[in-house]
């Protein structure tokens, strides 16, 4: 029995389309908890941080939109995450759009400070405010765990770099911006786009990617956003991209995950009911946890 603590991230600011705030209230809705308990686990929903309204704020500086209240949300997401790793519990953390993963990447690094991570995402997420297109800061968060961009951000939890780019494994690529594609190449970090995933198939991939970020580290986080799987199977994210993972491949890299033994945390991100077909989106992240935490079939 694994002992999962569940926090909310109920966040939009990172995000240029509303809605993805609903998200944690759109997972829990189809059945988050219940489902791992039925897996055998020990779960408890800690609620969700007190977010606030974009609608309320100016986005001030455009190549930085919302920068002082996503830097409020990810300082308090940061001290959540951290207590309940430290506590040696596994945070399922609830987005929101994927600047949260600032604050989430922060608390998990300041418990498990060789962390491997792999970024399940359609996009790079490797931005900084001389390579954005948009502003929108959940272009992001990669890019700041590894110490690039904006210093207030990169300094949340008050350490950094948080990751190390060569523990760290994008998957699932497929919509990178021009600079941004500059950058990772820098980095020197695995990149697993969506072509490798056809060449290679799903199994041999996931197998690389644990190997990367279980190699040598603490454990391994999973940043899983919903806009890396093609919108046929989850329309409602805010930046969707055709040609993405399927259905199966999605929970073969989960199962991988599951059987490696070495998951300490993860974020679910960028689910946005508004832009949903009867929930279709929230229930397929509920079935990706369910398979990262263990469902099989027999």
């Amino acid at each position: 029995m694994t002992e999962l603590r569940i926090i909310g991230a109920p966040s939009d600011l990172g995000q240029g389309r509303r809605g993805v705030d609903m998200g944690p209230s759109a997972i829990r809705y189809a059945g988050l908890k219940e489902k791992l308990q039925r897996l055998g686990h020990h779960v408890e929903d800690l609620g969700n941080l007190d977010v606030p309204m974009a609608e309320m704020h100016h986005a001030g500086d455009e190549k930085l939109k919302y920068l002082p209240e996503v830097l409020r949300v990810s300082e308090a997401l940061f001290e959540k995450v951290r207590s309940v790793a430290q506590q040696g519990h596994v945070p399922i953390i609830l987005g929101g759009d994927h600047s949260i993963a600032i604050g989430s990447v922060a608390g998990v690094a300041a418990a498990y400070p060789r962390l491997g991570v792999i970024w399940f995402d359609a996009h790079g997420d490797m931005n900084t405010p001389e390579t954005t297109p948009s502003g929108n800061i959940h272009g992001m968060p990669l890019a700041v765990s590894l110490g690039l961009g904006e210093s207030s951000l990169v300094g949340v939890g008050g350490f950094s770099p948080k990751l190390d780019p060569a523990r760290v494994v994008l998957v699932g690529v497929r919509d990178v911006d021009p600079d941004e594609a500059k950058l990772i190449r820098q980095s020197g970090m695995k990149v697993f786009t969506m072509a490798e995933i056809d060449q290679m198939g799903m199994a041999r991939v996931m197998e690389e990617a644990i190997r990367i970020a279980g190699d040598g580290t603490d454990g391994i986080h999973l940043s899983l956003d919903l806009d890396a799987l093609d919108p046929m199977f989850a329309p409602g994210v805010g930046t969707p991209v055709n040609g993405g993972v399927t259905y199966r491949e999605g929970h073969l890299a989960m199962e991988e995950i599951a059987s490696s033994g070495r998951l300490v945390s993860v974020d679910v991100v960028e689910v946005n009911p508004i832009l949903d077909n009867r929930n279709r989106t929230g229930q397929m992240a509920v079935e990706l946890v369910e398979s990262l935490f263990g469902k099989t079939v027999l």
